[in-house]
């Protein structure tokens, strides 16, 4: 299991596809995908043969099945099926971003590219480069997934129900009236990773960290800091009605230390 803390502040953990798993669903897709080339191949020659043209043509129409087995499929389904494959259809993996979020385009592409030239086929050695990166990474990333943000788990476990962040009640119609639309992503996820370990940060890193935190966002949403309240609550409060606003049915439920931190 891994814990993956997603873009409105909902903690998860999901369980992380370790290589058995994954091996099994690229073997699959490889089988999928040597049928799908001679599919194409064969198409391919069929229509060459009947229009006369000469040999150079079959040459290019094999290079173009090759490339778009090896690296369209993947990408393709990546991206129209939300992360599977057939062979992840058929094992139960699904590929995530870092967050816990679906991938798009940009993430299967990137993976597409890796996994053709460097960790399967033109450089990887038929899969070793991918086993040894996937060996060496906590969370079993290939290349492809580094370079891509995304990591493989199990879809069909189900998901525990999401603890989301809550605001102070003395703070709730203050951030209500905010306007979150200048806060940039990299500073909203400094915030929550402070409010997720700010039990565990020593007092004086918990205020001067929380004043930096509390001014940088305040400068970036041109606002005053309300007086008199810790920077937590203030931190929390923002996060919680910036989650509210992205999240309008999610359930509320609170996470216990989330809680216990912000009403300290």
């Amino acid at each position: 299991m891994a814990e993956f803390t997603t873009g409105e502040a909902v903690a998860l953990e999901l369980p992380i596809a370790r290589i058995p798993t994954r091996a099994s669903a690229f073997l699959i897709d490889v089988v999928v995908q040597f049928a799908l080339g001679c599919s194409l191949l064969f198409a391919a020659a069929a229509v060459l043969a009947a229009a006369g043209t000469d040999s150079a043509w079959m040459d290019v129409a094999a290079l173009v099945a090759i490339v778009g087995v090896l690296i369209g499929y993947p990408v393709a389904c990546e991206t129209l099926m939300r992360g599977r494959t057939v062979g992840k259809v058929m094992i139960g993996l699904r590929v995530v971003r870092t967050d816990g979020g679906p991938i798009d385009f940009r993430h299967a592409l990137t993976r597409g590219l890796a996994g053709g030239i460097v960790d399967f086929w033109i450089l990887g050695g038929f899969g070793a480069i991918a086993v040894l990166t996937s060996m060496c990474s906590p969370n079993a990333r290939r290349i492809g997934d580094v370079l891509a943000g995304t990591v493989v788990v199990h879809a069909q476990t189900s998901l525990p129900r999401p603890a989301l962040a809550t605001a102070p009640p003395w703070l709730a119609g203050w951030a209500g009236q905010l306007d979150l639309s200048g806060l940039p992503e990299d500073l909203a996820l400094s915030v929550r990773q402070y409010l997720t370990r700010v039990r565990t940060l020593t007092p004086a890193v918990q205020a001067n960290l929380g004043q930096a935190l509390v001014i940088a966002l305040c400068e970036r949403l041109r606002i005053r800091p309300p007086l008199g309240y810790p920077p937590v609550q203030v931190l929390g409060a923002v996060i919680a009605e910036r989650q509210r606003r992205a999240l309008p049915a999610a359930p509320a439920a609170v996470s216990p230390m989330a809680m216990a931190a912000i009403r300290s």
